[in-house]
């Protein structure tokens, strides 16, 4: 599927970069407007270009029409290739026609069914048309086969949340930890007690959600991820010494541009510069410290 920035550039195009060109076309045609000696042209030009604008628009979505059908002739046919399924799903998924998007992608999950990303988008589609019981089952025929998947354990624990049943993630995620953390110390036990305290936070349970993540950063001492989460919980309780603590924490865990952006959160949030003096991160009263 296309992949697009949050901005709606297309990614590798900065935003900066992005301003500047179209600051120098505004520019050219400011120029371009004051040295026409015909207002009349002019405005001609300015009245037809929102027409050639939607012309184009229109243009393009007959052609985009036009190959999705010629696609779901050949899925229809039974000659489509993976990669014709492919683009026929981004087609339709950009032409927002989510019903025939979904049936499409519940027949490619269904023949892929170790691919696992594809019955994650089927859930997502289902949970975005209100459909919450379908998009569980989706997720629950990933865990019925891999228990810890990380990206189904958090859309159920959010479709749970949603429907009132948090109490019932909780003791979920509950199981999946201590799984992962007896007799010994499983690297997935992280990723699953993130989860679970990110729920205890969404919970208002923040006592019990900054002392699970105080217990990972003890047990993962190298992942910067613990501290994070707790300084978000000691931000949501107003103890902003707390939580600029534990991001000093986490910027000592963090490489360069990583720390960059984590100095601008702590400048967002209202706290001081992470970072000493000497532009060296800051000594923080220790670990313990960071936790109260």
């Amino acid at each position: 599927m296309p992949a697009r920035s949050g901005s709606g550039e297309p990614i590798g195009v900065s935003p900066s970069w992005a301003r500047g060109r179209a600051s120098l076309k505004r520019l050219a045609l400011i120029t371009l407007l004051a040295g026409c000696a015909w207002a009349g042209w002019v405005l001609g030009q300015r009245s037809s270009t929102p027409r050639a604008s939607a012309q184009r628009q229109v243009q393009v979505k007959v052609k985009v029409q036009s190959e999705v059908s010629q696609l779901q002739g050949r899925l229809g046919r039974g000659a489509a290739t993976a990669l014709d399924r492919q683009r026929l799903l981004s087609l339709l998924l950009g032409l927002d026609r989510q019903a025939e998007a979904i049936d499409l992608l519940e027949q490619m999950a269904d023949q892929e069914p170790g691919r696992w990303s594809l019955r994650l988008l089927l859930a997502d589609l289902r949970r975005t048309a209100n459909d919450r019981s379908g998009a569980e089952r989706e997720l629950r025929q990933i865990l019925n086969q891999d228990p810890g998947q990380i990206e189904a354990l958090q859309r159920m624990a959010l479709l749970q949340l949603e429907q009132g049943r948090g109490s019932e993630a909780r003791s979920q995620l509950q199981g999946l930890l201590s799984k992962a953390q007896t007799p010994s110390l499983q690297p997935q036990a992280l990723a699953i007690g993130l989860l679970l305290a990110d729920l205890m936070h969404r919970q208002g349970d923040l006592s019990a959600a900054a002392q699970l993540n105080h217990q990972l950063s003890d047990q993962f001492p190298r992942d910067a991820r613990p501290w994070l989460a707790l300084a978000l919980v000691r931000q949501r309780q107003g103890d902003g010494q707390a939580s600029q603590r534990a991001l000093v924490q986490a910027r000592s865990r963090l490489g360069s541009q990583g720390a960059q952006r984590l100095d601008q959160v702590a400048v967002g949030w209202g706290l001081a510069d992470l970072r000493g003096p000497s532009g060296a991160p800051a000594q923080s009263s220790g670990a313990a410290a960071a936790a109260n």
